[in-house]
């Protein structure tokens, strides 16, 4: 019950934020989402990226989207498009933007069809992997803790990557709210 209450106040959260004008409201409301995402990632037993969440999605990307707000104007400004020239030109979009939501959507259940039950001990990953890192990770890599041998040596790349895409993101931000010399 705990799960679809969470479920309800995160779709609830996805909507208040698309639909509101105010910026900084914006900000706030996302900001929550990532904070019952938080706990959805705990009710998940998948701690590490509660954390995560909790810290990048909550806490720095809002300090960051407050910061690009001060360099920005708090209200969405209005089109000088005429109204029903405005009017056919959402409905379009609206539509467009449906059509790809659905196909996603679609997609994604699709490609979950195959994938074992929650918790299932006979899953793949709970017959195979768990067990090789869990024996054999400290003569494979050296490192004593299997859970640091797994996120640096076994993953490796991915974790690589991850950092790559924050150090991306982070120096976009900066470019973005850095300010002109006067010359």
């Amino acid at each position: 019950m705990i799960d679809f209450m969470l479920l309800f106040f995160l779709v609830i959260l996805a909507i208040a934020a698309i639909s509101m004008k105010d910026l900084l409201s914006a900000i706030i409301i996302l900001s929550a989402y990532s904070l019952i995402m938080a706990v959805v990632w705990v009710r998940l037993n998948a701690v590490d990226v509660a954390f995560t969440e909790a810290a990048v999605g909550a806490g720095i990307t809002t300090v960051l989207l407050i910061a690009a707000l001060s360099r920005t104007k708090r209200r969405e400004r209005t089109s000088p498009q005429p109204a029903i020239q405005k009017q056919k030109s959402m409905t379009r979009n609206s539509i467009l933007s449906f059509i790809v939501v659905m196909v996603t959507g679609a997609v994604l259940v699709y490609g979950t069809i195959d994938m074992p039950d929650f918790g299932d001990p006979d899953a793949p990953a709970n017959l195979h992997v768990a067990d090789r890192y869990i024996e054999k990770s400290y003569e494979e890599t050296g490192i004593v803790n299997f859970v640091t041998a797994v996120l640096a040596s076994y993953r490796g790349y991915d974790t690589l990557g991850e950092v790559m895409v924050i150090f991306a993101a982070g120096i976009g931000v900066v470019l973005l709210l850095r300010r002109k010399r006067e010359q």
